[in-house]
């Protein structure tokens, strides 16, 4: 299977099943429509190229699927069969505050109250989890932690023990604990600071961009705006951060499809690396993204590039980086996050979940951290979300974008269709113009590289 689009003045070709990145010139491009006919190629083509360019390019085209970098043979169905795949738990979520000090308004969580009431985890739960997760994760010696909320600055000193405890248990058990906190920012000060950046490896801080695109979706809980609260202590948090991993996300909904301004905003405040995410939300929602809307957000997925591709670079958008050399393994690009198999999250009271977004609904509560035995139903909830991978959802099966996206985010999936295997179309056509992207980007990068050799 291959995958061609026209970006720019680029003419670009990617071979699904290899991974194989091409630029090609206007004639093998449109020999590609008709391969592998020759007879048809020489008769389509024979007006305006010569006999020897179009067999020229064909045996260039020959050589790339002799070094099999195109069209490439693609998986059998037998290659998607994990019945013998047997994940260990490898990452959690510690939902370490049902409560929030602002109340977006896109907020899946219900203002961090998850469907229940405010509550924070107490330590012994932690501990808890802490212990089940180096149970559950055998052999594995990497481990993910992310402490997640609401707000998890709201429950601050309990992360603190929590990690400290994780750290002595690591010595004990030959573990290597990874630790990534998401915060609004509203508390974030020196003392925080200083701990958050040494010890975690990662930081998620949630901002949306222009004032009055953050402040309209993401007020205090006395409606006014949180911006200018905020947005001072991210940049003293960044500017002491030094090299260590963090990313400034957003989300754009339907009142701001000119996201590329907050975008840029977010840079020009000194932010590097970014993400906005599209809003989730019900149709219903006057903030909801709408079919109609499509074209505007591809638009200005596009202007984003451009810019981009002019500044060469100077800041990192998550949805545009891609990995094409060093990316997961073949079993990884098939099962994508591993929500509920390789990961979990933990509420409050230590009842799990098989990812935060599906936390609060009793349908797939998987079990406690307390309890001594798994149940029935742990079994048979992490039997169906091994089985959310691409070789079990229809629409995947013919999608060149399958290998990158992994069939996309089953709780989307979910939420949109009330069905674990059936992908969210919307996000689907996000994914595929954002990959298209990446790969510009990629290809553009190439040919400077080859230009300057």
């Amino acid at each position: 299977m291959i995958h061609k689009f026209k970006s720019g003045n680029l003419n670009i070709v990617l071979d699904v099943n290899s991974n194989a990145l091409h630029v090609f010139d206007d004639l093998s491009y449109k020999i590609l429509d008709y391969w592998p006919d020759q007879k048809k190629i020489f008769s389509e083509l024979k007006n305006n190229y010569s006999r020897e360019e179009i067999q020229e390019c064909i045996d260039e085209i020959k050589n790339l699927e002799d070094e099999g970098l195109l069209f490439t043979k693609d998986f059998a169905p037998e290659d998607y069969n994990l019945e013998n795949y047997e994940p260990v738990i490898k990452a959690m979520c510690l939902n370490i505050a049902h409560a929030c000090n602002l109340k977006c308004k896109y907020c899946f969580a219900e203002e961090g109250n998850y469907h229940g009431e405010k509550s924070l985890m107490s330590f012994e739960v932690g501990k808890q989890a802490i212990d089940f997760l180096i149970e559950n994760s055998k052999a594995r010696k990497n481990l993910e932690i992310d402490f997640f909320g609401g707000e998890p600055l709201l429950n601050f000193e309990v992360v603190k023990k929590i990690i400290s405890y994780a750290r002595e248990q690591e010595k004990i058990y030959d573990k290597n604990f990874r630790f990534t906190i998401t915060t609004n920012g509203v508390l974030l000060d020196q003392e925080k600071i200083d701990y958050i950046n040494k010890n975690m490896f990662n930081v998620v801080l949630s901002l949306d961009g222009r004032k009055k695109t953050h402040d309209k979706m993401r007020p205090s809980k006395n409606n006014s705006g949180s911006y200018d609260i905020i947005v001072p202590n991210f940049l003293k948090f960044v500017s002491q951060r030094g090299t260590k991993n963090y990313y400034v996300r957003g989300t754009f909904t339907h009142h701001n499809l000119d996201f590329t301004e907050d975008i840029l905003h977010l840079y020009n405040l000194g932010f590097k690396n970014i993400s906005m995410e599209p809003v989730v939300a019900d149709e219903n929602c006057d903030y909801a993204l709408k079919k109609q809307d499509l074209n505007k957000i591809f638009n200005e997925y596009d202007k984003l590039l451009k810019i981009i591709i002019e500044n060469n670079q100077a800041f990192n958008f998550f949805h545009f980086m891609i990995d094409l050399n060093n990316g997961p393994c073949f079993a990884k690009r098939i099962v994508g996050c591993g929500a509920g198999t390789e990961y979990i999250a933990v509420d409050p009271v230590g009842d799990f979940y098989p990812c935060h977004q599906f936390v609060g609904l009793q349908d797939f509560k998987m079990g406690n951290v307390f309890d001594k035995d798994k149940s029935k139903k742990y079994f048979d909830i992490r039997k169906k979300f091994k089985a959310c991978n691409i070789g079990n959802k229809k629409k995947c099966q013919k999608c060149w974008a399958k290998f990158y996206c992994s069939g996309g985010c089953t709780a989307n999936a979910y939420n949109s269709n009330k069905n674990l295997y059936e992908p969210y179309d919307y996000a689907c056509e996000l994914q595929k113009k954002r990959l298209e992207c990446a790969l510009t980007l990629k290809a553009t990068q190439a040919s400077k590289i080859d230009s300057q050799s």
